[in-house]
């Protein structure tokens, strides 16, 4: 299975009413045929479905999306403990083309939403 990599750019908000397309996530994640994420496949693919994190002061993160069962599905970064995870929320109701919107809980515990920019 094809794994696209899905660009994420923090969405406009209070305070940023443009966005910031240097705050964000790149991820590599199979998707069905609706640009939902495949569990199935990703249980045979996960060790090459990684994720970077990257903010504007340029000190970016690497990781892997995983999947805690049912509707769990988070970033683990490869340094630091599984408290500095990041929770996708209700991705696995989320459609990932450009255009749509999903909200990840950062590290400091706020729930921000992003804008899927990309998907190639």
């Amino acid at each position: 299975m094809r794994l696209p990599n899905i660009r994420l750019e923090l969405a406009r908000s209070p305070g940023l009413p443009e966005g910031d397309a240097r705050h964000g996530y790149e991820f590599k994640a199979p998707l069905d045929g609706s640009g939902h994420i495949d569990a199935a496949s990703w249980r045979r693919n996960k060790a090459f479905c990684t994720v970077r994190r990257f903010t504007p002061d340029g000190d970016d993160e690497w990781g892997h999306l995983v999947h805690g069962g049912g509707r769990s599905w988070r970033f683990h970064y490869d340094i630091g403990p599984p408290s500095d995870d990041e929770s996708g929320y209700r991705f696995d109701q989320h459609v990932f083309k450009p255009g749509e919107y999903v909200s990840i809980t950062e590290h400091d515990k706020v729930t921000r939403t992003f804008k899927v920019v990309a998907v190639d």
